[in-house]
Order: structure tokens, then C-alpha cells, then sequence
């Protein structure tokens, strides 16, 4: 139960601290870009079953490979874009989020 409130509160709410910090005066629209980079969960309709509750996601689903992620960081740091470079960063955190399920079911 702590490892379901500790993921969907790193999705929900403290990206809304990412977005504060990256722009106070419009962290709400921010927050919504970042919420919506969730739909990079669209790939786990690849899978077979859909859902597999202990299935670690990186660099199993397409959209969470190490070659994706890798994209990620880069548009995180280089590019300027604000939109562009919120996006980019929602992804990063929703790839350390999905990695901190990984690590707590291979210790669980």
C-alpha cells in the first residue's frame, strides 16, 4: 500500500512542486503538461498481459526504454523550448518514478 500511495503521489503531486519551481507564476499550466506526460503509459497497451503488477516498466515498454530515456534527459537539459523542456522533464520524473517501483519490488 505505501509503494501504490509513494508512486501515484510522485505522478500527482509532487510534480506539481516541479512545476512551481520551474515557473511560479504559471505552475498550473505547467502541472498539466506534466501530468500529461502520463499518457507515455499508452505503451503498456503493447504488452501481454497489459498489467503485470511486479513487471518493472523501463526498458521494458518502448517509450521506457534506455534509448527513450536517454532522449528524455537530453531535451531536459538542451533544449530551450519551455513547453518542449517541461515535457521532457515530466518524462525524466515519470522514468525515475516508474525505476523507484523496480528497485522497491525486487527488495520486496
Amino acid at each position: 500500500m505505501l509503494q501504490t500511495f509513494t508512486h501515484y503521489f510522485l505522478h500527482f503531486i509532487a510534480v506539481g512542486l516541479i512545476a512551481y519551481l520551474f515557473d511560479r507564476k504559471n505552475w498550473k499550466k505547467y502541472w498539466l503538461l506534466l501530468i500529461a506526460t502520463m499518457l507515455v503509459d499508452a505503451d503498456h497497451l503493447l504488452a501481454k498481459p497489459i498489467f503485470e503488477p511486479n513487471r518493472c516498466s523501463i526498458n521494458f515498454h518502448p517509450l521506457h526504454s534506455y534509448i527513450a530515456i536517454g532522449f528524455y534527459v537530453l531535451g531536459a537539459i538542451f533544449i530551450q523550448h519551455k513547453i518542449i523542456k517541461i515535457i521532457c522533464i515530466g518524462l525524466c520524473f515519470h522514468m525515475f518514478t516508474d525505476a523507484i517501483d523496480c528497485i522497491w519490488n525486487n527488495f520486496s
